[in-house]
């Protein structure tokens, strides 16, 4: 049975990790299954593992790719989860973060997951590396094409009124 580390842990960073999912899933209750997954898998071995996050992150990108091949791509709810603590995002900034949200899930899995590892849990080249599996350099190019075509699908969708 987990001890209060864990289910202290849990408590302090479940908001952090389902904004994570999310970005990932694109779909909240996605993301809560997702999350739910991951804890599962460390929750036994908890006091062992010396840098959870990392490991959590892991296992979340792990599944999700998991989810990819066996489901395909899915189609990203419009809304976003509420943020934790019950405060809302000001009208205009929560229009552009489902619109970024939404194109976001437009983008190949590797290419997502690269995106959501480097630039919203802000983790280095090396890290995000390190979860995915890969290079530095991949990373590089991933994030370098990925924000491109970000851009390129954020202006198309504005010119067309989306």
């Amino acid at each position: 049975m987990p001890g209060e580390g864990f289910e202290q842990f849990v408590r302090m960073r479940y908001a952090e990790l389902l904004h994570t999912a999310y970005l990932l899933t694109g779909a909240p209750a996605a993301a809560e299954d997702l999350v739910q997954s991951a804890l599962l898998k460390i929750m036994p071995r908890f006091d062992r593992v010396a840098e959870p996050m990392p490991y959590l992150r892991r296992a979340m990108v792990n599944q999700r790719t998991s989810w990819w091949r066996a489901l395909r791509r899915e189609r990203l709810s419009a809304e976003p989860p509420e943020p934790a603590g019950g405060g809302g995002d000001p009208a205009g900034a929560l229009t552009e973060r489902s619109a970024l949200v939404a194109e976001l899930g437009r983008l190949p899995e590797r290419m997502r997951a690269v995106l959501v590892l480097r630039y919203w849990e802000d983790l280095s080249e090396a890290e995000t590396a390190a979860i995915l599996g890969c290079s530095a350099g991949t990373v590089k190019s991933q994030a370098s094409r990925g924000l491109a075509r970000l851009r390129a699908l954020l202006e198309s969708g504005e010119r067309s009124g989306r």
